[in-house]
């Protein structure tokens, strides 16, 4: 891997039956690698206001893509070093 790799996070939600369901995906120099979901559920009492749900699903979405994230470069760093990695967000 190089600082000039050219990274990019695709971002994707749809509402059905009052649950969001949302999908980041991280694709490094056009492909994808790592793929993160969240999900949200509408309040009936909330009607009128999806795009909350939205952000929700997506902000999720998102944490769940940074933990896969984390998780895969603390596997590399125990590749490397043979000893048990300790990253945190």
């Amino acid at each position: 891997m190089s600082i000039g790799e050219r990274w990019s996070v695709h971002l994707s939600a749809q509402e059905s039956e009052g649950e969001t369901v949302a999908v980041a995906r991280l694709n490094m120099d056009g492909e994808e690698h790592l793929v993160g979901r969240g999900r949200a559920r509408l309040n009936p009492l909330d009607r009128g206001v999806e795009k909350i749900g939205v952000e929700i699903a997506v902000a999720r979405a998102l944490s769940d893509l940074a933990h896969r994230l984390l998780h895969a470069a603390a596997v590399e760093v125990e590749g490397m070093t043979h000893e048990r990695a300790h990253l945190h967000l």
